[in-house]
């Protein structure tokens, strides 16, 4: 039985669009945003004070079975992503890591799907083979079909495709990612020209980490109309220090990604701030690398753009008719509240409400900090009957939320 269509609705509260914040009225049908809804035709209207409603977020990169694992202490910074795998080799023994391993691997990728609807993200690029989950109606986030991928130079055929052939079997007009230039010194400085001599140096390509690019490496990424995916906190995490986004981030050749939370951030929101901290970008510019920026370098047209939007309380709303500090809403999304998110699927249906019954959720302890054994009871809310599905809907038309469309319908409309 196919749900109804969602009933369109007028919502007052302060508008982000291309980075800027006015109070107006937002107008929703079918899903979609829209210039107008005739004349009679019902629809609920919303007063939303102290809200600010943005384009639903976009992760470029992830490993979203990865997300269960808790930030291993005693490492420290690496020269290369490769010698930090060798030393995080003989933690796999470890009681903790063991029983995280334990859980199967579809459950921890609902979880890590979970970490990324809490944070107010519908679309996730998944750096790892494709999960059977992923096609589940009621999995937390959209994750990226269309593109190709390898995991490293150094890993890939033991792990994943072998580059060339990952390179050549994806379409032109597909984004295909590789961990690329992760690390501080010579072997990761080396990596974009050995991968060029491979002949997988194309427009399509998007690299993850890139950290050891150098002024030349970054500009030839530029003029080949290639693009980069930041993850700052893994990069300072594993190895003390970051890349410098500005140039990457003037072309439109940068997004922005948490990597998972076993070196990265807790989510994106978090990630937006610690971008922003860097300094070398205007939180205006670091929003775009989580929202059009992202879509444009995944290829996905209609994600992260003005018919995607996700609705956030700040902790503590401005002053009416008052806009944040310097005009950047970034600085009060990045410190907006996970307890109560608001936003909504293609059916129109509370997705947060759905996908959290039963795992933890809003009256509970927050679903993505649950232990390993808690984990193993997540996943898909077990099927309700007809009437109860009907009385949920019943109670659902207090609409504080705004909704957050997937890219097909994005692409459609």
């Amino acid at each position: 039985m196919r749900s109804p269509a969602p009933v369109p609705a007028s919502i007052r509260a302060r508008i982000v669009e291309e980075g800027l914040a006015s109070e107006r009225t937002l107008l929703l049908a079918d899903g979609l945003v829209v210039e107008c809804i005739a004349a009679g035709v019902p629809r609920y209207a919303v007063d939303l004070p102290g809200h600010l409603v943005f384009p639903a977020l976009v992760n470029a990169h992830d490993h979203l079975q990865l997300n269960a694992f808790a930030r291993p202490e005693g490492i420290g910074p690496k020269a290369n992503s490769y010698d930090w795998i060798d030393a995080f080799r003989p933690r796999l023994d470890e009681p903790a890591v063991k029983a995280v391993r334990r859980i199967p691997s579809a459950t921890r990728a609902w979880h890590g799907g979970l970490k990324n609807l809490l944070s107010g993200t519908l679309l996730v690029a998944h750096h790892d083979p494709w999960e059977e989950v992923f096609d589940a109606p009621d999995f937390p986030v959209d994750v990226l079909r269309a593109f190709g991928w390898s995991h490293s130079l150094g890993l890939a055929g033991r792990y994943g495709p072998a580059v060339a052939e990952s390179f050549a079997a994806t379409p032109p007009a597909d984004p295909w990612f590789i961990h690329l230039a992760e690390g501080v010194d010579a072997v990761a400085a080396a990596e974009l020209s050995r991968l060029e001599e491979l002949g997988a140096f194309g427009p399509n390509g998007v690299f993850v980490h890139g950290l050891g690019l150098g002024p030349a490496d970054v500009a030839r990424v530029v003029e080949r109309g290639a693009g980069v995916v930041w993850c700052p906190s893994s990069n300072l995490f594993m190895f003390g220090r970051t890349l410098d986004p500005a140039l990457l981030a003037t072309n439109g050749a940068l997004a922005l990604g948490t990597d998972s939370r076993l070196t990265g951030a807790f989510d994106l929101l978090s990630e937006l701030r610690t971008a922003a901290a860097n300094g070398a970008l205007s939180p205006l510019a670091v929003l775009r690398l989580a929202t059009s920026g992202a879509a444009r370098l995944l290829r996905v047209p209609g994600a992260g753009g003005p018919r995607a939007v996700a609705a956030r309380r700040p902790r503590r709303p401005p002053r009416p008719g008052r806009r944040p500090v310097g005009g950047a809403p970034f600085r009060e999304s990045g410190r907006s509240a996970r307890r109560h998110p608001a936003w909504r699927s293609r059916s129109g249906r509370s997705r947060f409400r759905r996908v959290v019954r039963g795992c933890g959720g809003p009256g509970g302890r927050h679903p993505s900090r649950r232990s390993p054994q808690a984990l193993c009871r997540l996943g898909p809310p077990a099927p309700r009957g007809r009437r109860a599905r009907a009385g949920a809907r019943r109670r659902e038309p207090r609409l504080h939320v705004v909704t957050g469309v997937r890219p097909d319908v994005a692409r459609r409309g």
